[in-house]
């Protein structure tokens, strides 16, 4: 009982730290973000940021990972309403480029996140999303719908394009 309690309370911590990272970040940046109020801010102290992600940029990156989650089941359901597969995944790549004009995405994702946490094809995020493409890729040319290509080549070269595409609008000075 007392070990599920205990879980419980870390995960709740972890939580806590996440949103109030994210309002932080999404407000004054990373590098302004001050760990003493973001952790005042809910109660807690700099030792359990450091115990849940090991430093500042830990946090980031666990920031970043939920919004990323966020951002991929976002572009799933606006890809939902597309009339065949192919349009499917065309309009995920076009959801995906889109939410570069959310101050959260832009600044936190696509500013903060390579320019702290380096090249975000490293990151496990966007993986996963590299990996979602294979797999739409591969369905599509195992039904005859697409003609066979090098399936990682191209899911690189489709994740590339609309990560640069992002990047480019979320830089912009009139997005």
């Amino acid at each position: 009982m007392a070990a599920k309690r205990r879980a419980e309370t870390m995960e709740e911590t972890r939580t806590k730290l996440i949103a109030a990272a994210r309002k932080a970040f999404a407000e004054k940046g990373f590098a302004a973000a001050s760990m003493d109020d973001l952790t005042a801010s809910v109660g807690l102290t700099r030792g359990a940021l450091y115990h849940n992600f090991g430093d500042k940029k830990g946090l980031l990156a666990a920031v970043v990972t939920q919004i990323d989650s966020e951002m991929a089941q976002s572009a799933k359901r606006a890809a939902a309403h597309a009339t065949d597969d192919q349009q499917k995944l065309l309009a995920e790549g076009i959801a995906y480029i889109r939410m570069a004009l959310d101050d959260e995405v832009r600044r936190i994702v696509l500013l903060d996140g390579p320019a702290f946490l380096g090249d975000p094809t490293k990151w496990p995020s966007q993986n996963s999303c590299l990996e979602a493409t294979r797999d739409s890729l591969s369905d599509l040319i195992a039904r005859g719908l697409i003609k066979p290509v090098d399936v990682d080549a191209t899911a690189w070269l489709l994740n590339g394009a609309a990560l640069n595409a992002a990047q480019w609008v979320a830089a912009s000075e009139d997005p």
